[in-house]
């Protein structure tokens, strides 16, 4: 009974931390939420981490949080310089795409032209 109570009280406490570090170089890599415009594909990436401790679920934003930080972690190895997710995670676990696009390139996606007739919108810079 006393060994449950613990391992009780570990798992939720456990659920406020990240496993999951920043490696050297990750911090540079950019996420995109669709495939950039312009870049090269270097690859794709599988990621996972637990979801749960024992019955207890864990946070999905964190354990999205350390997806994302996994696949920021493995881009540098593919020579990459941005990550867009696949999919969705599931289970723990996310396919990430990997790109090189140059320092100077933007990770937001393709946007398509717009057809004739139509405005096209741009963010205010300040």
């Amino acid at each position: 009974m006393r060994i449950a109570a613990l391992a009780a009280v570990l798992a939720i406490a456990a659920s406020g931390c990240t496993w999951v570090h920043m490696a050297p170089g990750a911090q540079a890599v950019r996420v995109a939420e669709g495939p950039p415009a312009g870049c090269e594909k270097r690859g794709e990436v599988s990621v996972s981490v637990r979801d749960s401790v024992a019955v207890y679920q864990r946070n999905d934003l964190k354990v999205r949080d350390e997806l994302e930080t996994l696949a920021r972690n493995e881009a540098p190895g593919l020579g990459a310089d941005t990550v867009n997710p696949l999919g969705p995670p599931a289970n723990g676990e996310q396919r990430f795409a990997a790109w090189r696009c140059g320092p100077n390139a933007s990770a937001a996606p393709a946007q398509p032209a717009p057809a004739a007739g139509q405005v096209q919108t741009y963010p205010a810079g300040g």
